[in-house]
């Protein structure tokens, strides 16, 4: 394997740990979740409404938590492309070249 393969091999293995990640974050969220409504539903008392604002704040905040883990783990190529992150390391590279050629 070439130098060139082995960095695209460890880049490609790392993102699959943070896909993997995500995924078991979303997994456990949905798990939890279903188990907080199961309890929430067996504690009501008759005649009384599911639909309560404290039985969605733990689902509610979260979500948000999940949210921003999505962005994290597949917001960055949206935002940024594909290769922003091979072209900014070979900007500063060259920038830090040209700045040693200078000194010399």
């Amino acid at each position: 394997m070439t130098p060139q393969e082995q960095i695209q091999y460890e880049n490609a293995l790392k993102r699959v740990k943070k896909v993997k990640g995500f995924y078991t974050h979303l997994i456990v969220y949905v798990i939890i979740n279903i188990m907080i409504i199961i309890v929430n539903i067996q504690n009501l008392d008759k005649e009384e409404s599911y639909f309560q604002l404290e039985n969605f704040f733990t689902a509610f905040f979260w979500g948000i938590g999940i949210v921003a883990h999505a962005l994290s783990v597949f917001g960055p190529n949206l935002f940024l492309g594909n290769d922003w992150e091979e072209k900014k390391i070979k900007e500063l590279m060259e920038k830090e070249k040209s700045e040693q050629q200078k000194w010399q």
